[in-house]
This record gives C-alpha cells, sequence and structure tokens, in this order.
C-alpha cells in the first residue's frame, strides 16, 4: 500500500427507501435529483439486495459485510455484538475521524459507541429518550445545531398518529410545522456542520489542512420510514391524485398459492377495506418524504463541492430495506421478500479515485458488498488472493486487514466499482428458528386487524422459520427448510404453510403469480435451489479457520 492518505467515506443510508420509489428503478417512481447527480457521477447498481428486510439485521449486515445467520442478528432486538470487526472499528483503527449522524439501531456497546468522534443520534420519533434499544441517549462531539426543543417538537405529532389513524392499517399526516426542525432537515444541518468543522480543523490535532486525517462519517435518515408525515410543501409536490399505483391481483391470497406467512400479512395490513384517497394519500407521504431526503443529498452534495472535499471523498448511498408502499396492496414491511421489501437503491461515486461516471450495473449485487468495496477503494485491505491457492504471493503483508481479516467478510468489492467479477445472484433471509405464526394465532387478536397486530405480533414473526430467498435477474425463489416437508432438496409437500415461492421477473415483475407449483419450472427450482445450497456452505464459518500456505507442513 502507498503513503498517501486513504479516501474520506460519507455513507449515506435511508431507512425503508424501497428501489421502485424512485424513477430511475421504476416507471412509477419520483424524481429525485440528489441521487440522480449522484448516479451521473458514479455506478448505479440495478439489482441491489438487502441481506434482510428488517433494520438491525441489515444495518448490522452492512456495517460487518457478514450475512446475519453469521453475526447473530437476526431480530431487531439482537443488535452489533461486542468486539465485532465491522467498517468503523476499522477505520478508527486506521486513524480515521469517525461519525454518525441520524438513526443508529445498530451500535449499542459502549466499546463501539467510543470509536465514534461525533455521534448525534436522532430516530422517528425525535430524540432518543432511552426506552428504545437501539437508540442512545445523548451525543458525542458535538451538539445539535437545531435546539433540541424544537427538535422535540416538531416530532410530537408521530407519537400521536397511530392512535388518531384514519386506518386500522396506516395512518399519515401533511404538516405544517417548520420543516427545518424536521428529522431529516436537522441531519442535513448538522452534516454539513460537522463538514465545516472537519476543514476547519475542529476534529484533528494539527492546524495544517493537508494533515487532518481522513473522516468516515455515517448520515443515516430515519426516513422514509413509518411514521408517514412530510411537510406540506413536499406533499404539494406529489397530489395524491397523480400517484401512479402499482398493479394488484385481487385474488392473490386467496387462489392457494401464497405462503401461510403471505397470507398472514395480507390479513393484518392488506387495504382492501381502505378508500383509494386513502391508500393514494399514504403514497403521496410517502413520495414526499423521500424526495425530502433526496433534497438534504443535494445540500450534502454542495457542501463537499464548496469546501473542496468531494475530490477525495467516497460517497455512498443505500438503503436498510424497502417498504409496500402500495405493492401487494399494503404499506410498511413484513418479513417476506417481494422486491418492494428487498430491492433497495445503491449508488457508490469517485470521480477522482477512477470509479466511472453515469454508469449502470444490472448484475446482482447485495448490500454487504459495500464495505469491502470501500475498504478495497481506500486501500486498507485487499480481496483479490482469497482462495488464490497454495504458495501465493500476498502483497497483503502492508496493509491493516489480512486474509483471515477479510475472510470474516462474506461480501466482496462490487463489479464496475472495481476489477472484481460480477454475482450472478443475491441473497436474503428471515427468521432465527421460532415456530411459525399461523392463520389460526391471528385470529385470537382483536379485530380490526391492523398496524396495532403487526406491532403486537412482530416479535414471533421475525423469529419464525429460517426463510431463505435467492434471486438471479431473471428469477426468484423464497423457501424455508424449517417447513414441514420442505428441504432444498426434497420439495415441498405440507400444506398451505409449506408452499415455496418462485417468481419469473421477466413476465411478472412485480411478482403477483407465484409458480413454483408448475411443473415445467422444476429445472428452474432445481437451480435455485443448488445456488442456495451453495452459499450457505460458503458463509457457513462465522469465525474462519486459517488456511495453510503449503501442502507439507515444511517448505
Amino acid at each position: 500500500m502507498n503513503n498517501k492518505r486513504p479516501p474520506n467515506v460519507l455513507f449515506i443510508m435511508a431507512d425503508q427507501m424501497k428501489a421502485s420509489i424512485l424513477k430511475m428503478y421504476s416507471d412509477i417512481g419520483i424524481d429525485a435529483p440528489g441521487l440522480e447527480r449522484l448516479t451521473a457521477e458514479g455506478v448505479r447498481f440495478e439489482n441491489a439486495i438487502t441481506p434482510h428486510p428488517l433494520c438491525v439485521p441489515a444495518r448490522t449486515s452492512i456495517m460487518t459485510g457478514r450475512y446475519p445467520h453469521s453475526t447473530g442478528c437476526r431480530r431487531n432486538e439482537t443488535l452489533m455484538p461486542e468486539n465485532q470487526q465491522h467498517a468503523f472499528r476499522i477505520w478508527k483503527e486506521n486513524g480515521f475521524v469517525t461519525g454518525l449522524i441520524g438513526k443508529n439501531h445498530c451500535f449499542i456497546e459502549p466499546s463501539d459507541l467510543k470509536l465514534f468522534d461525533v455521534r448525534c443520534e436522532i430516530s422517528h420519533g425525535g430524540l432518543p429518550q432511552g426506552t428504545y434499544k437501539g437508540e442512545n441517549v445523548g451525543n458525542t462531539g458535538m451538539e445539535w445545531v437545531v435546539s433540541e426543543k424544537d427538535i422535540n417538537t416538531a416530532h410530537e405529532d408521530r407519537a400521536t398518529l397511530r392512535s388518531n389513524a384514519q386506518s386500522p392499517r396506516i395512518a399519515y399526516k401533511v404538516s405544517d410545522r417548520p420543516e427545518e426542525h424536521f428529522g431529516t432537515s436537522v441531519i442535513t444541518s448538522q452534516t454539513e456542520e460537522f463538514l465545516d468543522r472537519y476543514v476547519d480543523g475542529m476534529f484533528s490535532q494539527s492546524s495544517d489542512a493537508s494533515e487532518h486525517s481522513p473522516f468516515a462519517l455515517l448520515v443515516s435518515f430515519p426516513d422514509p420510514h413509518e411514521p408517514f408525515e412530510a411537510p406540506r410543501r413536499y406533499v404539494d409536490m406529489f397530489p395524491p391524485e397523480d400517484v401512479e399505483m402499482p398493479p394488484q391481483r385481487t385474488d392473490e391470497y386467496t387462489d392457494g398459492t401464497a405462503p401461510e406467512r403471505n397470507r398472514v400479512l395480507a390479513r393484518m395490513m392488506r387495504q382492501t377495506e381502505d378508500s383509494e384517497a386513502h391508500r393514494r394519500g399514504v403514497i403521496s407521504v410517502y413520495q414526499a418524504m423521500t424526495r425530502f431526503v433526496d433534497d438534504g443529498i443535494s445540500r450534502i452534495l454542495n457542501k463537499l463541492d464548496a469546501l473542496n472535499l468531494r475530490e477525495n471523498t467516497i460517497v455512498v448511498f443505500t438503503a436498510d430495506h424497502g417498504d409496500f408502499m402500495g405493492e401487494h396492496g399494503m404499506a410498511v414491511k413484513g418479513g417476506v421478500f417481494y422486491d418492494a421489501l428487498v430491492k433497495v437503491p445503491m449508488i457508490v461515486s469517485w470521480p477522482h479515485g477512477g470509479v466511472p461516471e453515469g454508469e449502470v450495473d444490472d448484475s446482482m449485487a447485495n448490500t454487504v458488498d459495500i464495505v469491502p468495496t470501500l475498504l478495497e477503494l481506500q486501500g486498507l485491505a485487499s480481496f483479490s488472493d482469497i482462495g488464490a491457492g497454495w504458495n501465493r504471493k500476498s502483497e497483503r503483508q502492508s496493509m491493516p486487514l489480512n486474509e483471515l481479516q477479510t475472510r470474516y467478510m462474506q461480501g466482496r468489492p462490487l463489479p464496475t466499482v472495481t476489477s472484481f467479477p460480477a454475482r450472478v445472484a443475491a441473497f436474503s433471509e428471515y427468521g432465527a428458528g421460532g415456530p411459525p405464526v399461523t392463520m389460526a394465532h391471528l385470529e385470537k387478536f382483536t379485530e380490526p386487524f391492523g398496524y396495532h397486530t403487526i406491532i403486537e405480533t412482530l416479535w414471533a414473526r421475525e423469529a419464525e422459520g429460517r426463510r431463505k430467498m435467492v434471486r438471479t435477474r431473471d428469477w426468484k425463489y423464497v423457501t424455508d427448510p424449517m417447513s414441514v416437508g420442505a428441504t432444498l432438496t426434497s420439495g415441498t409437500d405440507g400444506g398451505p404453510g409449506e408452499i415455496d415461492e418462485l417468481y419469473d421477473l421477466g413476465k411478472d415483475p412485480w411478482e403477483l403469480t407465484n409458480v413454483a407449483h408448475l411443473p415445467e419450472n422444476s429445472a428452474v427450482i432445481s437451480h435455485m435451489r443448488s445456488l442456495l445450497a451453495g452459499w450457505m456452505i460458503e458463509t457457513e464459518d462465522p469465525n474462519p479457520v486459517d488456511i495453510p500456505e503449503t501442502v507439507g507442513r515444511a517448505i
């Protein structure tokens, strides 16, 4: 590795932003000038998949480059374990100025929190109050540039939004409170201030700007996750009557082709009893929240330019997972694997570092690949000779991470951005081996079902089964090896609860028809199961074993 200072990292993450909300990914998406600019200055990944469509498992996997079955973070209640190798530990050990501004929902151990020179947390309900696991009270390194009183006041309506809902399934609100006090704007302003202070040397022991340590900053927007509330100015950009609704199939969950867990979710959350005006209103506010985040990204990019930081800063954008938001007749999320929940936007930009500009990579990718990509681009690690064979000559001796450490990461550097080859398949998972939540369980809850039922059943649904998904550009297959009669080799012979899913993405991009039962697709299912089995074997060792470099004991 040369002695040139590694580039900064600005890692921007949105919460629950599905890819199809953006026009760059879908015909029914919205314009997003900030992200469109970032795409013009970098590489957009058309088929990026989350390793888990739930906040904590997705975020811990992104930061470690490892799947939830390796980190043990399978539920929102199992956050980053202590002493894990993750991006911010690596950056801190390499002398970076480190920061987290926005939603955390990942790091809670004192040893991890100490890694951040700046930590300013804010989430869906405003500033942390110490009542929710995954939020940490108090700031490190900077105070808020907006008064805490104003921030908390601006979030008061979100606390009562569900109790004043227009529908038991989902609520939304158009707000007239000052938009500069909303979390999205506060996070943007705080990030601008961080960058100003960085340039002024406030995080450095040297007054010489050329000697400032590089920074690694996570900017984590809690939106467009529910509660669905947006300033009126943004909602006015997206009138409900102009919303393009995703296609539906009315008998999707009644014709016998849907697994029971999908039917349970639809029974709780499908908006069949809500008016069209209400369904459009929810999507309108979600679009407004997305555009609000996008405007924040534009401001941050402008600040990088104004401070002459862009040349030596890698900018990454993604989301932890998606949201139904009208697809399959539902909103929010729920432990299934439709693209609305698992396909996320992902962009990597560093024009001055040789990353191509304006390119779209349509191969399969996973967000566990982001941190390995960053480490490769920064020269902090090399993944090039992993598994290269006996007597390989490693050039990694001068790198901070050795081969065993990089093998801890199950992600690999992304194609197009680096010289590494593309994936042919991407994987996602859900569940921790718990018993199924059935329609019989659901009938014990109070009707009308809706969002409150989603919350009441959340812990059990997070843990049920061990669902696995594999997706290629053309097909998606979902199975649960724990289901009765269902294995990766034997097929599914049980009742409705043991139905596999297979979607022909070329013919059915909105995944409205499960074709796993059709005999003509048996070869496809066999191939997809083979991909799943290979992935499970490849990632089966949570702690990699050191591999000998010679055949015999002695040279």
